[in-house]
């Protein structure tokens, strides 16, 4: 138990949700809070995706939306991080209260709907930024709710930030923009993958380096809908897949005040559903694509479980917010102890190391 979960938290959860965020982020900026040399085992370092990860904890994007605090983010401790949603134009998002937390489920409702500053502040804000280059820097790329074309919003995204990201995201699953999630269907899904791969064609023409792709998706999709997206996905040699976004499901959550808020569930209840997914997609795309494994880490044996479910790297944000910047530390102390408890000369030696009993799970209703 941190000082924070039993006291910093007990503070920022008296403020409404997003003030206490802005307060965080502040507290970011003031560079007070401590690095994190646990970061640099090397045995807790993996590459893939034609990048090097110093340990395979990342933060998810949602948290740093505007790029406020990127380098910050890293001397955390974190091994990446993940910048958006981004949109072309600024978006305010929908009308508060949006964002729940559900304290007895260690969970978070959240409906959002991609508020953000919009492309041109965060490549302002990119242009000044000076990468401590500690770990990769990754930027999620979303549309606009009112775009008359999203596959345009999501091309423009990449040629934006193509010169100034080490990856780049394209979310078609957050519950809170509607119809964004029907781009995850194979009529929709083929044409998008194409345009977006045609427009890092274009920039790899003009001399740029190669930039991988990753595709974030829901983790309410049925086996014959995963098996669609991995054809696609292989199809078109994306590099990556992001397993998942937030879901509408309720079925695993205790009942608490906040439970039947609309929006998406993360946190602890989207743990077993999440990896679940993550197996499936593992089996479906084969071994050699980049898979993040997300949702429900908040401790070294849920980070290591998602690994041996099929996971290169791991992404979380929600274990962040009910324990803290000390988490990222406790995680790595704790993931070095067991890869070394296990005879691993690396973190990627237990990869798959249960990934068909995970596999083997029905997707929960």
């Amino acid at each position: 138990m941190t000082i924070f979960s039993t006291l910093g938290r007990s503070a920022l959860f008296t403020l409404e949700p997003e003030s206490a965020h802005h307060l965080s982020i502040l507290a970011l900026k003031s560079g007070l809070l401590p690095s994190c040399r646990a970061a640099y085992d090397k045995n807790l370092a993996v590459q893939t995706a034609g990048l090097s990860f110093p340990n395979p904890i990342g933060l998810a994007a949602g948290y740093d939306k505007n790029g406020e605090v990127p380098g910050e983010i890293l001397r955390l401790g974190f091994g990446f991080t993940e910048i958006g949603s981004v949109t072309p134009k600024p978006q305010a998002g929908n009308p508060k209260p949006r964002i729940f937390r559900l304290p007895a489920n260690q969970g978070v409702i959240n409906r959002l709907g991609f508020n953000n500053q919009g492309h041109q502040a965060l490549l302002t804000r990119l242009e000044k930024f000076e990468n401590p280059q500690i770990g990769p820097i990754g930027i999620n790329i979303g549309a606009n709710k009112d775009s008359a074309d999203r596959v345009a919003d999501y091309t423009l995204g990449l040629n934006v930030f193509y010169d100034h990201a080490d990856y780049l995201t394209i979310n078609i699953s957050s519950p809170n923009t509607p119809g964004l999630r029907g781009l995850q269907s194979r009529d929709s899904l083929g044409p998008l993958l194409d345009a977006v791969m045609a427009a890092r064609k274009m920039q790899r023409e003009a001399g740029k380096k190669h930039k991988p792709i990753f595709l974030k998706i829901a983790p309410d999709l049925t086996i014959g809908e995963l098996e669609e997206i991995a054809e696609e996905l292989n199809r078109h040699a994306m590099d990556g897949l992001i397993i998942s976004n937030t879901t509408m499901a309720r079925s695993s959550l205790r009942d608490e005040p906040a439970s039947n808020e609309a929006g998406g569930l993360s946190g602890k209840p989207l743990f077993e559903r999440s990896t679940i997914v993550l197996a499936k997609m593992r089996k479906l795309v084969g071994p050699d694509m980049t898979l993040v494994g997300v949702g429900g880490i908040d401790c070294a044996e849920t980070a290591l479980e998602k690994i041996c479910a099929g996971a290169d790297i791991l992404q979380l944000y929600t274990g962040f917010i009910y324990q803290g910047p000390g988490l990222v530390r406790c995680i790595l102390k704790e993931l070095s102890t067991l890869v070394a408890r296990q005879g691993a000369s690396s973190i990627s030696q237990l990869r798959d190391r249960k990934l068909d009993e995970w596999a083997a799970k029905p997707i929960p209703a």
